[in-house]
């Protein structure tokens, strides 16, 4: 322990126990308080057992470590580890949601029997021709006009929209849903929006002006294309 700092906090909670571990000391010096405070009896033999929650704080374990943390817990009767949280994420994840949350550019012509597919958002600047396809985890916007297919929110991101200059496209995707060519005006529509409308539980085609209220999480939009 380091003077009178306590490194390892225990608080009962309805539903189990929660331990709060400094991320300030040693490992080491975090397992032995661990232990010594374990070593307490917290239920009879015949009571049922109880879940442990771990908080770290800005401490960041290895696998080894954590495995050496579970099984110190495992090893004390009738607790068993539910989650360990930290504040710090890996390098590869952290890359993950960066890539996630990008908006890709591009520029071009998507023509019949090509797919364009990016992790994040997608800004094309080009047409998206009948036969030609755009996917997208996140948004999807066209500046020009959409005669294909687009899918927008492939992960299961039924918030996620599709815009383009000219809407007339063979197949509009969000999340699960789908919604066809027939859905739409024959002679297209210009400056709108596709988005799901959970309460008719269909794709429906509005005014861009409309996403400001609707969507207004995308005002980080142009904040995030200046940023990178």
């Amino acid at each position: 322990m380091i003077g009178n700092k306590q490194v390892v906090t225990i608080k009962g909670t309805r539903d189990g126990l929660t331990l709060h571990l400094d991320d300030s000391c040693s490992f080491d010096e975090l397992l032995k308080e661990l232990e010594d405070k374990l070593s307490t009896n917290y239920l009879d033999e015949d009571e049922p057992m109880i879940t442990v929650m771990i908080q770290l704080g800005n401490r960041y374990l290895h696998k080894e470590q954590e495995e050496q943390l579970r099984d110190l817990i495992r090893n004390k009767k009738k607790l068993v580890v539910q989650s360990i949280h930290s504040n710090v994420v890996p390098k590869k994840k952290a890359l993950e949601w960066k890539e996630d949350s990008e908006i890709k550019a591009i520029n071009r012509i998507v023509r019949s029997g090509q797919v364009v597919e990016v992790k994040g958002d997608l800004l094309l600047i080009g047409d998206v021709n009948p036969g030609g396809k755009v996917v997208a985890k996140g948004n999807i916007f066209v500046i020009g006009s959409l005669l294909g297919v687009a899918h927008a929110g492939v992960n299961g991101n039924r918030e996620a929209v599709i815009v383009a200059s000219y809407m007339r496209p063979s197949q509009l995707r969000i999340a699960d849903y789908i919604s066809r060519s027939p859905d739409y005006e024959s002679d297209g529509v210009y400056m709108e929006c596709g988005l799901v409308d959970e309460t008719r539980a269909k794709i429906v085609i509005d005014r861009l002006q409309v996403l400001m209220h609707k969507r207004p999480d995308l005002s980080g939009f142009e904040r995030r294309m200046l940023n990178g």
